[in-house]
């Protein structure tokens, strides 16, 4: 049986299972002390039991996206701050390779925030 978490991938459709699903992968590939949960319907992955980010698709244009938790904190340029005070988001083109290199620069500053303390966990 197909637990919870995994349904939420399961449930879309190509292209953007696979783009999530390597997403995911992606995230959880940082750092050992990361662990996958479900919050608002949404994958959530966790630092220490600390949120730091979230996988999800945009309402309007059905593209997958990371949304960083503490994203005032990064200063990226591939980041989307909208009209939010505390968290950013990066956006993905499932129709394209993923931007791994993009994608682990970010991941690892937000991690940053947390081992050096700037985040308590």
């Amino acid at each position: 049986m197909v637990d919870q978490l995994h349904q939420y991938y399961l449930d879309k459709k190509e292209p953007n299972k696979s783009c999530l699903l390597a997403m995911r992968d992606i995230i959880l590939n940082q750092d050992p002390n990361i662990r996958e949960t479900r919050k608002y319907g949404m994958p959530c992955f966790c630092y220490y039991k600390k949120m730091f980010c979230y996988l999800w698709t945009d309402k309007k244009t059905d593209e997958p996206y990371m949304l960083m938790v503490e994203g005032k904190y990064l200063d990226e340029p591939e980041l989307e701050e909208g009209n939010r005070t505390r968290m950013k988001i990066f956006r993905v083109n499932p129709n394209k390779d993923l931007p791994l290199k993009t994608m682990e620069r970010i991941l690892k500053k937000a991690l940053d925030l947390y081992r050096d303390g700037i985040i308590k966990t």
